[in-house]
């Protein structure tokens, strides 16, 4: 990723000697991989073991939050969705 990065700054940059606003792309683009871009933050990728949607989870106790925030999540989509749940387990069986 980081290679293609790379390789298009070069050609705006390129491209931006006959028109400045090219200029202005490679730097948005830098701006961006830097800021969003994979390596941006130190525990952003999720490492072996780890659940790949539960990001940024470090400690036992934002994992224990999480996981108590989905419990109550799901038991409110059952209280407020009865029928579907009861469709849902009945695929289940």
């Amino acid at each position: 990723m980081g290679t293609i990065v790379l390789a298009a700054t070069v050609v705006l940059v390129v491209l931006g000697f006959s028109n400045h606003t090219w200029w202005l792309a490679a730097v948005a683009l830098l701006f961006l991989y830097a800021r969003y871009g994979r390596g941006s933050a130190p525990g952003s990728s999720p490492g072996p073991g780890s659940a790949a949607g539960s990001p940024g989870i470090t400690s036992y106790q934002q994992y224990r939050d999480r996981r108590d925030q989905q419990a109550k999540w799901e038991r409110r989509y059952r209280r407020e969705r009865p029928f579907e749940t009861r469709r849902q387990q009945r695929e289940k069986s």
